[in-house]
């Protein structure tokens, strides 16, 4: 197995955690995180150190997963991508088992696609997403980088997503609309392309 090393060791991390240990596509070596954590573990995985150490890994051969979660910005997770990939990093995609991704489908890199996740025909995914837990992505569907599509949110036919957008659960948006670039979609709603 490919070795990696996740950044961020929050309750995201968990979620992350669980998805790769069920891929089995990659080994978690270690975990970065703030100074303060460095030796305390998350799910039985040690924090080793921080993004400062980044570089280090990078000459491992070592692939990454931005484990930070995003809810409120994706600014944190877009400094560490932009770090990841000015210090030359492989970046992981992990996909779940449970998650359904049509062969007509694109998902980019750093993305992460959590259990009973859907991603249908035409839809695409760019970089450094969360597509959480029982989240549909719809035909057609286009999700910029850096965003957020949460539990059980359905994004149909059409919908683009703008870059940075938090989706919140069990959202649902109107056929062919699109976000503005980091807007947030609370939880519960029924978004319909106007403000």
């Amino acid at each position: 197995m490919k070795k990696l090393i996740l950044i961020g060791g929050g309750g995201h991390a968990k979620s992350c955690i669980d998805v790769i240990e069920q891929e089995g596509k990659f080994s978690i070596v270690g975990i970065l995180d703030k100074e303060e954590l460095v030796g305390e573990k998350v799910l039985g995985y040690e924090i080793i150190g921080t993004d400062d150490d980044i570089k280090e890994y990078v000459e491992l051969g070592w692939y990454f997963l931005i484990s930070v979660g995003q809810i409120t910005s994706a600014q944190l997770r877009m400094k560490l991508f932009k770090k990841l990939k000015d210090a030359g990093a492989k970046i992981a995609t992990v996909v779940s088992p449970r998650a359904y991704i049509s062969k007509h489908a694109k998902v980019g890199e750093g993305t992460v696609v959590m259990h009973d996740a859907l991603i249908n025909a035409g839809a695409e995914v760019a970089e450094s997403c969360i597509i959480n837990t029982k989240a549909l992505i719809e035909h057609d569907a286009h999700i910029e980088s850096f965003c957020h599509i949460s539990t059980a949110a359905v994004i149909n036919g059409g919908v683009r997503v703008s870059e940075g957008t938090f989706f919140g659960s069990n959202a649902v948006s109107k056929e062919y609309v699109s976000t503005q670039k980091n807007d947030f979609i609370k939880a519960g709603s029924i978004y319909k392309g106007e403000r």
